[in-house]
């Protein structure tokens, strides 16, 4: 079996467009992959054009060989937008594996080492950043089922925050917590925003709400930074899903200090986080992996999290996403009493719908702006 051509389709979801890749061989078996990426949809879908050239005319089977050719043998560091490239196209090489034996993802993977996945409930907090809406909203998730929610209480926070911005974070914390009762694991979302010393002022003043973890609290390019967080902050510290090689996995975990990672998947491909959960796993950690991105990156982890012994939490965006995301992927994930299981079919189990996908256009305003006022209510910016 031989990869013959590889084609691509950005669909326009509103906080984000996604980009689809689909892989095709002589023998008539496509595989599906993603290559979603925050503000980058048309730069990485140049990338895997671009790219191509290097994989066609190989097994889809020689996975390890392709994530080579696409990041070794370029001979640049391309990142996040490299990453996300090579993840699609080979996330779209196991799917084949998986029809051509007939076997689920998971089973190629290692086999089934959960009897269900515990999810977590995240992006459901649109609208307002104020307690109100945070209680309101917070009561909603748990009455589907959810006993784990992540939320981002900072608004548009950056290093440094004024007192009364602080408190007003604290009492998005407390009414979180007081609206999921004291058995529901909050976990805080930090996106990458602040120093070293207010992410250690935040985790110390938000130990009375008992959150499970305090994710991402300095941005990651420092790991030194984030390791001092993690060894002096009382809250454990989650992080991970902004590295796109096995290297900076090594530099984070030889400081004994996150035992919490959530590894990208949509940066690393399949291959590299096996490699990497295994690395975590001797390291005596757990993964969370990162699964905000489009649908086939929420299917994706819930394969490799099936497989996976260490697997802590999985991470559910798409629920509380736009209500036609549904029919993208055919049959849709979907999270029953807070727990999924992956899809049975072969591969990934799922194929992209692409009428649903030519409904909805590219469109430039189509991000997550972090750091502008009122980025929670996931409004395409113009």
């Amino acid at each position: 079996m031989k990869i013959t051509d590889i084609r691509t389709y950005i669909l326009g979801n509103p906080w984000k467009n996604w980009l689809f890749v689909l892989v095709d061989t002589d023998e008539g078996i496509t595989g599906l992959g993603e290559g979603t990426l925050n503000g980058f949809a048309k730069t990485v879908e140049a990338a895997v054009h671009e790219l191509k050239h290097l994989v066609i005319g190989m097994s889809p089977f020689d996975v390890e060989t392709i994530g080579l050719r696409l990041f070794r043998d370029v001979y640049s560091d391309g990142g996040q937008i490299q990453g996300s490239a090579l993840a699609a196209i080979e996330t779209a090489c196991w799917d084949i594996m998986g029809k051509a034996v007939n076997q689920p993802l998971y089973k190629l993977l290692g086999g089934r080492c959960h009897e269900r996945l515990r999810c977590y409930a995240n992006g459901w907090y649109r609208g307002p950043g104020t307690p109100e809406s945070f209680h309101e909203k917070a009561k909603q998730v748990v009455a589907k089922g959810y006993t784990a929610l992540k939320f981002d209480p900072f608004g548009a926070a950056w290093r440094t925050v004024e007192r009364k911005d602080f408190d007003a974070a604290l009492e998005n914390i407390a009414a979180v917590r007081e609206a999921v009762g004291a058995h529901t694991d909050i976990l805080i979302e930090g996106h990458n925003r602040f120093s070293v010393h207010t992410a250690l002022q935040f985790a110390e003043a938000m130990v009375p709400y008992k959150p499970t973890w305090f994710e991402a609290p300095t941005p990651p390019h420092l790991i030194s930074s984030m390791v001092e967080v993690a060894k002096r902050s009382p809250v454990p510290v989650a992080c991970g899903e902004d590295y796109y090689c096995r290297e900076q996995f090594a530099e984070l975990l030889k400081h004994d200090a996150v035992h919490i990672v959530q590894l990208e998947p949509q940066f690393l491909g399949i291959s590299a986080s096996k490699q990497i959960a295994g690395m975590v796993h001797a390291h005596n950690g757990v993964i969370a992996p990162h699964s905000a991105q489009g649908p086939v990156c929420s299917v994706v982890c819930s394969h490799l999290n099936m497989a996976t012994p260490n697997f802590y939490l999985h991470e559910i965006f798409d629920e509380f996403n736009e209500p036609w995301e549904e029919h993208v992927l055919t049959p849709a994930l979907k999270v029953k009493d807070g727990y999924l299981q992956p899809p049975e079919g072969p591969g990934l189990g799922v194929t992209l719908n692409m009428d649903e996908v030519g409904k909805h256009p590219y469109r430039v305003g189509n991000w997550l702006p972090l750091f502008r006022q009122g980025w929670e209510k996931r409004e395409t910016v113009k």
